[in-house]
């Protein structure tokens, strides 16, 4: 399944870097230069490292993280040749708003918030700019990447980012 892995990650760079649906889109909210594309690829390639996992499941969701964003911040199409159960985990990753995950994403699969996991942590990497939102959306997003922590804990074990989302989150 991750055959050509790199043109992957090149196809994900171009669509965040060249097709942003807005230019605020192609980089980082912390710091508005750091590439946006370095998300989702750092998702991807986290998920990678879990050897705890299963293969299919660590090549499946590194796929799915790397291509999560593309249709919610670019005007970039999902390759063709993705695999069917690549796009359906990354049509049920995405949402119409961030306070719709914040219920709907507990009737997905297990392996669907595992991803999120993924997504969640790297958010709380660089998670300075959810101060100007102010403290009670602060709370509400802490608890809820908790939650997920711990969801993926319970049906996968202590795995990487379980640890990494543990110290992000105190």
């Amino acid at each position: 399944m991750l055959q050509n892995f790199d043109s992957h990650v090149a196809y994900v760079i171009a669509a965040h870097r060249d097709h942003p649906k807005e230019p605020r889109n192609a980089y980082r909210r912390w710091d508005l230069a750091t590439p946006y594309s370095a998300h989702p690829i750092w998702c991807a390639t986290t998920i990678l490292t879990e050897t705890s996992l299963p293969q299919d499941l660590r090549e499946e969701g590194a796929l799915a993280l790397l291509y999560h964003d593309v249709t919610e911040d670019t005007t970039t199409e999902l390759p063709e040749d993705l695999p069917s159960i690549v796009l359906e985990d990354v049509n049920d990753m995405t949402f119409e708003t961030s306070a719709a995950e914040l219920t709907q994403l507990w009737t997905r699969k297990p392996k669907i918030r595992l991803f999120k996991v993924y997504d969640k942590v790297s958010n709380w990497l660089d998670s300075i700019w959810m101060q100007e939102r102010g403290s009670a959306y602060i709370d509400e997003r802490k608890a809820f990447a908790l939650r997920l922590v711990e969801d993926a804990e319970r049906n996968y074990g202590t795995l990487n980012v379980v640890k990494i989302g543990r110290a992000v989150l105190v």
